[in-house]
């Protein structure tokens, strides 16, 4: 009987998109079990790859220009199928784009822009993909791009940026553009405090202790002037606090990344008659556990087996295994040299995935 393989990985960052990670661990496979049936399914949990997650799921791109991070006009896109856009703002506003950090004056603008091209072209549904941000603004930029003014006290438009906020008298909403909005994330921080899009995650867009202080004091004086209401939301926090503006200033829902992305490519679909499923991403660790791609791909497999394939495996058998796992394959378990697992990606997992075949098929 011809094995049946759903494989569903997220992206190896850094190293290879999702759809390049299936087609590898599929030719590895087919290394093995020549007649092996495949069923590709690249996923993402709501940062990058999620536009990607939607093209290889049957979604049209549609180019765009928008508004960078820093001010500068890029180069970007979304998906579309029927009246549903999918925005990503990993691409239009991503930390990846900046040459340099710009943790204060950083901004959501092109972001806003961009879900209003969706909407001039006819998109009545917004999936907006939130993860790997260059900001903290609170998703200012967002509603800006959208016709929002976000004004001081003597009636001009504050600048771009968190920072800015703190300048902030008041928001006229009167030009706003809506839509239905859902806003895909892993992250459940809240807008504000210890756990907040800045304590949380300014460092890493580059953030002093005394930016972070100075953020957050300015997130909290945009969510006193927009409506406390939605601050303490799990995912208000989400990129830079843009979850908070798209929750009180959007309506939008908030679900978990990887449940949208699962439908959108109709993941549940592929499992009937399958003999195992193989997922996995870049580094296959505790933060994999705590809502990304594979752990929700293991909870969902309705109990056919699941493999993760990731460029380092960092949990033990029993913990793979309390979660869904029934085994964990990392490419440094063949290739000790870490850089040539980040330049040889393909070439290993496929080499890797023979070793899956031969285990499990």
């Amino acid at each position: 009987m011809t094995p049946r393989v759903v494989i569903a990985p997220d992206k190896f960052k850094g190293s290879l998109p999702a759809d390049e990670v299936a087609d590898a661990i599929a030719a590895g496979l087919r290394r093995v079990v020549p007649d092996v049936e495949t069923l590709e399914c690249p996923i993402a949990d709501g940062g990058d790859g999620t536009v990607a997650a939607a093209v290889a799921a049957g979604f049209s791109f549609v180019p765009a220009e928008a508004t960078g991070p820093a001010g500068e006009r890029v180069r970007t896109g979304y998906a579309r199928r029927g009246d549903t856009a999918v925005v990503e703002l990993a691409a239009v506003s991503g930390l990846s784009m900046l040459r340099e950090p710009a943790p204060l004056t950083s901004s959501t603008l092109g972001v806003g822009e961009l879900i209003a091209k969706a909407l001039d072209d006819g998109c009545t549904r917004i999936v907006l993909g939130l993860g790997g941000s260059a900001s903290t603004d609170g998703g200012a930029g967002l509603v800006r791009g959208l016709g929002a003014r976000l004004l001081d006290a003597s009636g001009a438009e504050i600048p771009l940026g968190g920072k800015a906020l703190l300048d902030l008298a008041r928001i006229d909403l009167s030009g706003l553009r809506r839509a239905e909005v859902v806003v895909a994330s892993d992250v459940d921080n809240p807008l504000l405090g210890e756990h907040g899009a800045a304590a949380v995650y300014g460092p890493q867009k580059g953030a002093t202790p005394e930016d972070v202080a100075l953020l957050d004091r300015a997130l909290a004086h945009f969510a006193a002037v927009a409506g406390t209401r939605f601050a303490d939301a799990p995912g208000a926090g989400a990129a830079g606090g843009t979850g908070f503006a798209a929750l009180a200033l959007l309506g939008a829902t908030f679900r978990p990344g990887i449940d949208v992305v699962l439908e959108m490519t109709g993941f549940a679909d592929k499992l009937p008659g399958a003999d195992l499923v193989i997922t996995g991403e870049g580094s296959f660790d505790e933060q994999t556990l705590r809502g990304k791609g594979p752990a929700g791909i293991a909870a969902r497999a309705d109990g056919i087996p699941v493999v993760a394939v990731a460029g380092h495996v960092a949990l033990d058998v029993e913990t793979l295994r309390r979660h869904g796992f029934s085994a964990g394959y990392g490419l440094t378990d063949i290739e000790p040299d870490v850089q040539r697992c980040m330049t040889d990606t393909a070439a290993l997992l496929e080499r890797l995935a023979t070793t899956v075949a031969r285990d499990w098929l």
